[in-house]
């Protein structure tokens, strides 16, 4: 490798880097400073490059991309308020434990705080939202450079894997010229033999000490009234077979991966706001042991339901402190599935227990009689969400939006052990979501569906810029506008914030649809023709099965739009808290 001047000496150093440690994509913004790095990413065909002009669409789209495949996924903008648009995506990337790359260009400090143009200050821009930060420094022919660039990226690819893992950051000053002209570059820029890493760090996960497992057993053993909890950034699939070693009930938010099997109660989120059912302590509701994995977010009934139990204890790879309200007795660091593996042999198969038939039973009931108002209430947000992850094509990723959607889905959805859900519950943003399903979507091979609202959807309309963009929102991969992806957006348009109907703002009407309900009245046929992807108005709920089962057949982007009113939404969830309880009567 050879190179015609300093920066771009950098530059293909750095990209060869994270190649070797295992870069497939890179996601890049237009930009000045910045045209060092992005030709190098663009003249390496082993790089999957995507573009998008709005940098926090690209921040986004990165995310999304890690999202799935599994691997970081980087990210390069051009300096000054650029930078400041990737904020967003490190702060969900930071609370979800998503890997990122983020490559910032920057001035030359002798540029800096003097109102040199496009300047600002960027060291440790996203403070500690990010696992590393390193000012990688001007780029110069001086001894040891190459070394030193190798090595930088090689602890950036590590520290974004973690543990735990999550974004990091690399300020990089480039000098002038940025593109191939100059007196060259002395040194040889070549890396370690047949491709390998300069430097490699192993990760394992993990697990327990004998001790600790035998204590452990002996304390879940010793329960009959257990629960498994699982909520959000932990897959806890793993866990569900110790709930059914100890035969124990397991409520599992959509994102935790744990809704399949036998014990997996689909209505907790119901049950628990039914207060009967939530206060009869004389029939034993209330756990005496909540084992939790993730974070539980979406139903407070449920989440203080379960804060009555005497114990509560988190397995938690990364040993994360999630406790908000203080309720844990012991966080065990360790990855669910190893820690499935220790301490199965120790568990005896308890049989079906009183505790966890009530569980069964009361979900039973109440699941048939919410099919019926639903099925008998036509097209509606709740059913939307129930059929939407029913119809799934086995194999697919559902992703879902916040608000609304994801806690929709949380009360009706059925479980499924052959389908993936994810969704930005980090921070619990609407910001970004059409870009983080494009990435999911252009980094799996399985059908992509995303469920969102109105206001998520145009918050990110930008998203579907790669649409317009045509072959760039496939980098490589080529096509026409609007099909370089296979996506199937299905959007809930309320004409407005619909969750704003439910919370105590919504008893004040003076002023609420202006500053809370903010009806937008966009067309969002003319929205999709504007940004080359297809459109389809559900006139019905079959409309939406059709469309979600038809996912991953080559459809390309598709926008599928479902009308709704925010006042009926809020009656609806009143008739399905009144089926519940008349259900449990």
């Amino acid at each position: 490798m050879t190179a015609a001047n300093p920066s771009v000496a950098m530059a293909q150093v750095l990209v060869d880097e994270l190649v070797r440690c295992g870069m497939t994509d890179a996601v890049i913004a237009p930009g000045s400073r910045s045209a060092a790095l992005a030709m190098a990413l663009d003249a390496d065909s082993r790089v999957r490059l995507h573009v998008r002009i709005d940098e926090r669409s690209a921040g986004f789209l990165a995310l999304g991309l890690a999202r799935g495949s599994g691997r970081p996924a980087a990210v390069l903008c051009t300096s000054g308020t650029a930078a400041a648009n990737l904020h967003p995506a490190v702060l969900e990337a930071h609370e979800a434990r998503v890997p990122l790359v983020v490559l910032t260009a920057d001035r030359s400090p002798e540029l800096r705080a003097t109102a040199a143009n496009q300047t600002t200050d960027q060291i440790k821009l996203y403070g500690d939202a990010v696992r590393w930060f390193c000012e990688v420094g001007v780029a110069e022919d001086i001894p040891q450079a190459v070394p030193y660039w190798r090595a930088t990226a090689c602890r950036a690819w590590a520290e974004a894997l973690g543990g735990p893992a999550g974004p990091v950051h690399l300020n990089l000053a480039f000098r002038e010229p940025l593109t191939p002209e100059g007196p060259g570059f002395g040194q040889d820029l070549s890396g370690r033999a047949i491709g390998a890493p300069w430097v490699r760090r192993s990760h394992s996960r993990a697990v327990l000490d004998q001790d600790t497992v035998g204590e452990l057993a002996r304390q879940l053993q010793a329960v009959e009234r257990g629960m498994l909890y699982a909520g959000d950034g932990v897959n806890a699939q793993a866990l569900t077979v110790l709930a059914q070693r100890l035969g124990w009930p397991v409520v599992a938010e959509p994102t935790s991966g744990a809704r399949v099997g036998p014990h997996a109660i689909r209505t907790a989120a119901l049950l628990a706001q039914a207060s009967d059912f939530a206060s009869d302590f004389a029939h034993g509701h209330a756990p005496e042991l909540v084992l939790r994995a993730g974070r539980p977010q979406l139903s407070r009934p449920m989440a203080a339901l379960a804060g009555a139990a005497t114990t509560q204890i988190l397995v938690d790879p990364d040993g994360a402190w999630l406790d908000p309200h203080r309720s844990l007795d012991w966080i065990v660091r360790a990855d669910p599935a190893l820690l499935t593996e220790q301490l199965l042999p120790l568990l005896a198969q308890r049989e079906a227990s009183q505790w966890l038939q009530a569980w069964v039973e009361a979900d039973r009931k109440v699941g048939v009689a919410i099919d019926q108002l639903l099925d008998a209430e036509g097209l509606s947000e709740p059913r939307v969400a129930r059929d939407t992850a029913a119809a799934l094509p086995v194999g697919a990723t559902l992703v879902v939006g916040s608000s609304m959607p994801i806690r929709d889905l949380d009360q009706v959805m059925a479980p499924r052990d052959d389908v993936r859900v994810v969704g930005n519950r980090g921070v619990s943003g609407i910001d970004g979501f059409v870009s983080t399903a494009v990435g999911v979507a252009l980094a799996s091979v399985a059908p992509t569906v995303a469920l969102c609202g109105d206001l998520s959807f145009l918050h990110d309309a930008n998203g579907l810029l790669g649409g317009l963009l045509g072959g760039l929102l496939g980098g490589r991969l080529g096509g026409q506008a609007g099909t370089s992806v296979d996506l199937t957006l299905v959007v809930v348009n309320n004409d407005g914030g619909g969750i704003f109907s439910f919370l105590p703002q919504a008893q004040y009407p003076q002023g609420f649809e202006t500053v809370f309900g903010t009806p937008h009245g966009v067309d969002f046929a003319a929205l999709a023709q504007a940004y080359g992807a297809s459109y389809q108005a559900a006139a019905d709920p079959d409309d939406v099965i059709k469309a979600v089962a038809s996912a991953g057949t080559g459809t390309g982007l598709r926008i599928v739009e479902v009308r709704t009113d925010r006042a009926e939404n809020v009656a609806l969830h009143r008739r399905l808290r009144d089926t519940v309880a008349a259900a449990l009567a």
